[in-house]
């Protein structure tokens, strides 16, 4: 195993960057595409939960799996050289298809299909290389360059979008493209999960699943017989804290355009400061947890989400439209600052609950948790909406973010311990 580096870590950062491009654009106009042909919000909100479906069954599976891989590439890149070429494609053809709801559908689902295959096995790829008391910092460089990618969606892409609504998917889809063929090539995995050519006892592709599937079970099957269950806490939190998030991130830019009259584009935009908040605040994030501890940084971050959604829902439409859009920016910036300090420090304590040969499991549980939550939100937050009106859109992220910080306190595991 190669010495740490911080430099290695900034260049995995791109495959982080790639797929924050690819979701936040997609999350940003996919749903005005679907309103726009006519479909009900609660609708709206199913089909935006497509991918988290396909995540929830494939990302834990896939994760697993990794762990069990030995390539000559290593145990993760496989998965990234295998779906970014069918996602970045399908991405693409996304808006090209928007006036047609079936061929859009077909785009959606095949691209929200290939991102399945390597999103766990690019974000397990970092704890492979660093060690468990650096895996905070290390995931705030992570989620730096995942907030890199969101800035750049979010302002340069509404920019495109106001020149032509495919723009911001061409972009996103070359992005894609480059930034995962540079950690494939730049960023070596540790030799231990290299196979060489011609060596090693072969196992059917069959085997391996049937392999993968046991150690999740198993997994769960031991947290759940622990004293603590610090795992089944963890992964709540994060389930609430992201249904939550996916119902702000999914419907704003609709509340933005029929809730305060300031359009999608400019929803975008906004959405852009929770993006900066993140980018400006992922790195001292990182060194907080580290000091701090991680449970008890993540609970200053949700609290103070908490308060900043409340100063947002109270934020009257009748105001005028730049003091409007003002006010929301700056909440909406350190809104970002304060889910610097929940996300860079939830993946660490997930992973730091297991052992380096299972770290691909306990990634695929995290997106387990924070898949089946963005399943859950969007229609819930759209049946709310068709009811009662956008009114309800923040009040409802406010008490799931109560009833994470209420679950995160059981947590008892987690922190960061010497060497991997």
């Amino acid at each position: 195993m190669k010495g740490f580096s911080y430099g290695v870590i900034f260049l995995l950062g791109f495959g982080f960057f790639g797929i924050s491009v690819i979701w936040s654009v997609y999350n940003s106009y996919v749903p005005v595409f679907l309103k726009e042909l006519g479909l009900p919000s609660w609708l709206v909100g199913f089909i935006m939960t497509i991918d988290n479906v396909l995540a929830v069954f494939m990302l834990p599976v896939i994760g697993a799996l990794s762990d069990l891989t030995r390539t000559r590439l290593g145990r993760r890149k496989p998965y990234i050289v295998a779906g970014v070429p069918p996602a970045a494609l399908t991405f693409l053809l996304i808006p090209m298809l928007r006036a047609e709801l079936v061929p859009m559908m077909l785009a959606i689902i095949v691209m929200n299909f290939s991102m399945a295959i390597f999103r766990s096995p690019v974000i397990a790829f970092m704890p492979d290389i660093t060690p468990s008391e650096k895996r905070s910092q290390a995931n705030g460089i992570i989620n730096f360059m995942g907030g890199v990618g969101s800035l750049i969606a979010f302002f340069a892409g509404s920019w495109l979008y106001r020149l032509n609504p495919t723009y911001p998917f061409i972009a996103g889809s070359l992005l894609l493209a480059v930034s995962s063929l540079l950690v494939v090539l730049l960023v070596d995995e540790p030799e231990e999960y290299k196979r060489k050519t011609g060596g090693g006892t072969r196992v059917s592709g069959f085997e391996v699943l049937k392999r993968s599937l046991g150690e999740l079970v198993g997994a769960l099957s031991g947290e759940l017989r622990s004293p603590d269950k610090s795992l089944v806490f963890m992964l709540l939190a994060i389930f609430f804290w992201f249904l939550s998030y996916n119902a702000i991130e999914t419907f704003f830019t609709s509340y933005a355009k029929w809730h305060l009259g300031i359009g999608e584009d400019t929803g975008a935009f906004l959405l852009g400061f929770v993006a900066l908040g993140f980018l400006l605040f992922s790195l001292p994030a990182g060194f907080i947890g580290a000091k701090l501890g991680r449970r008890r940084t993540m609970t200053l971050g949700l609290l103070a989400i908490l308060l900043l959604l409340a100063a947002v829902a109270g934020a009257s439409p009748s105001l005028s439209p730049s003091l409007l859009v003002s006010f929301i920016a700056v909440s909406f910036l350190l809104v970002g600052f304060s889910w610097a300090l929940v996300n860079v420090n939830s993946l660490p304590a997930v992973v730091d609950m297991t052992t380096r040969d299972k770290l691909g499991t306990n990634t695929g549980l995290y997106y387990f948790a924070s898949q089946s939550a963005a399943i859950v939100s969007p229609p819930i937050a759209g049946l709310f909406i068709d009811l009662l009106g956008y009114v309800t859109l923040f009040p409802l992220s406010i008490v799931f973010l109560l009833i994470s910080v209420l679950v995160l306190q059981k947590v008892r595991r987690g922190e960061a311990r010497t060497g991997f």
